[in-house]
């Protein structure tokens, strides 16, 4: 292949590829792809390749790890990544939820607005920092209200796509429910975008996932109607 008249080899050839695909910033399926063997080291395991391999990389950006503020960098970032931002990666670290029957035979939409939302793009690895906003209709059975924000941080907890993300906390709050009627709404920045490439510090993305009722026109007006107030 060449660029600019340059002739690449091979593994200049899938770099750019792979940096191509990634700006074009498609969604590959609604699983978050993860290899057959993803589980089979322990957390501690993962945590001592992690520091190793994130040492060679401070190393080979020219870092000086004897520096005290330094030294300790690959074995915190390994810390990090597996028990913090990627704890959502392990199906062991999913929330336990139990439901709850509707006493009150309220009937009406329920709805969770403005929930923290932390991810990471999984193109580059930076943060997605935003919002998401989730509603559902009961069908005789109710969650806690914090088991909803809990659903939200396991997948976000993980390398993202922010349409995947979405997709994900919908179709596990439609199982844990056992109702199709639920809606997610996500408004959320990339680092991707606004600290690297086009450097857009204003703009933000909004995907939504709708089921069931909120399939109807005006169902899907209330929902928005009122996390837009």
């Amino acid at each position: 292949m060449k660029l600019n008249g340059t002739v690449l080899n091979t593994a200049e050839n899938n770099l750019l590829v792979y940096e191509e695909e990634g700006n074009e910033h498609f969604l590959t399926g609604i699983e978050t792809p993860l290899r057959d063997d993803a589980f089979e080291l322990s957390d501690e395991e993962k945590i001592t390749a992690i520091t190793h391999h994130f040492r060679a990389i401070m190393e080979t950006l020219g870092l000086d790890l004897r520096d005290d503020s330094l030294k300790g960098t690959p074995h915190r970032v390994a810390k990090m990544y597996v028990q913090e931002v990627f704890s959502g990666l392990n199906p062991a670290n999913k929330p336990k939820i139990a439901l709850f029957e509707n006493k009150y035979r309220y009937r009406e939409m329920l709805v969770e607005k403005d929930i923290t939302l932390h991810s990471f793009c999984e193109h580059h690895f930076v943060p997605i920092i935003g919002k998401a906003h989730v509603a559902y209709k009961s069908n005789g059975n109710v969650i806690g209200l914090s088991k909803i924000n809990r659903v939200v941080q396991y997948f976000a907890k993980r390398p993202q796509v922010q349409e995947r993300l979405t997709i994900q906390i919908a179709e596990e709050l439609k199982r844990v429910l056992q109702t199709e009627d639920v809606a997610v709404i996500i408004d959320a920045r990339h680092m991707c975008v606004s600290i690297r490439g086009i450097e857009d510090t204003n703009s933000s993305t909004v995907t939504g996932s709708y089921h069931g009722a909120f399939l109807d026109e005006s169902v899907r007006k209330e929902f928005l109607h009122h996390i837009s107030h």
